[in-house]
This record gives structure tokens, C-alpha cells and sequence, in this order.
């Protein structure tokens, strides 16, 4: 009883009528895992079968866009380097944003014209874009009246849950 770990369990690398197992295979599926994003990798050989997987948490993506920093860096200050004009203001007011992960479409169709273009006046519950997430195409509309400022998005993009879409102010 000297080798077993408590509850009976015997060391996994032990081969006493068990598995014998690689562990440089399993190093090398692990690293398979992070290198290519997948989350599960199962190997068979015969009889012998190796599965890696790796718990991926998903309850709070990661915004695929970065916020404009509040003034230049100090080494373009001191170069004189003009600074770049701030996006976020422009952005998180009135911006439209995804309610769900998914494929952006700016038309209805591929010969359609767009929904909405830069300049064009909108009304509360006008289409701006759709988004489809699993094969239901969701109509994302216009929350107030205003013009659009921008669009964010190119067509059959993939968009992120609350990532801004089309601005309209």
C-alpha cells in the first residue's frame, strides 16, 4: 500500500497492468493546444488512446479593439510628432454595439446595396447591420434617430459581443 496515493490511485506513470504512458507525447499535444487555440486533442494508437484538453473560460471576451490613449506618448511629445486624432470619444458616443459574437453583414444580400452609408440620416429601429450567429441572421438597429458617423465594421466580419459597430449621432 507504500505506492498507492491516497484513495487507492496508483501514480500515472506507473505501468503495473496500466497504461504506460509518454509523457513527451503529452508535453507535445499540449503545446499542439496553445499553438494552434484548439481546446481538445485526442490521439488513438491501437488500443492506447490520449486525449488532452484544456478548460477554455469564456465569460468575459477579450474587446478586439483597444481604446485610444488620452493624449501622445511622451517620446512624440518630445520628437514634436504631431498626435493622432482620438477615436474613442467618437466611438463609445453613440456607438452601436454587437449583442452577440458573431458575422457582421452590411447588406442583405451580396448584390444588395447597404443598409446604411457614412452621412445618411436613420431613425429609431432602422437596420444598420446584421449579425448572424448560428445561421440566424439578427437585424441590429438604430437606437435613436441621428446620422451615421461611422462605420466600424467591413462586410462578413467576425464581431465580438459589445464591439462597436456603426456610430450614429
Amino acid at each position: 500500500m507504500g505506492d498507492e496515493h491516497p484513495g487507492g490511485n496508483k501514480p500515472a506513470d506507473r505501468n503495473d497492468r496500466g497504461m504506460n504512458i509518454d509523457s513527451a507525447l503529452v508535453r507535445e499535444l499540449a503545446e499542439l493546444l496553445s499553438e494552434t487555440g484548439l481546446t481538445e486533442i485526442e490521439v488513438e494508437d491501437g488500443t492506447r488512446k490520449i486525449k488532452v484538453a484544456r478548460n477554455v473560460t469564456v465569460a468575459a471576451p477579450a474587446p478586439a479593439y483597444a481604446p485610444a490613449p488620452a493624449g501622445p506618448p511622451p517620446a512624440a511629445v518630445a520628437a514634436g510628432a504631431a498626435p493622432a486624432p482620438a477615436a474613442a470619444p467618437v466611438v463609445d458616443a453613440g456607438a452601436v454595439r454587437s449583442p452577440m459574437v458573431g458575422t457582421v453583414y452590411l447588406t442583405p444580400d451580396p448584390s444588395a446595396p447597404p443598409f446604411v452609408s457614412i452621412g445618411q440620416t436613420v431613425k429609431a429601429g432602422d437596420t444598420l447591420v446584421i449579425v448572424e450567429a448560428m445561421k440566424v441572421m439578427n437585424p441590429i438597429t438604430a437606437t435613436g434617430a441621428g446620422t451615421v458617423t461611422a462605420i466600424l465594421v467591413e462586410n462578413a466580419q467576425p464581431v465580438e459581443f459589445d464591439q462597436p459597430l456603426v456610430v450614429v449621432s
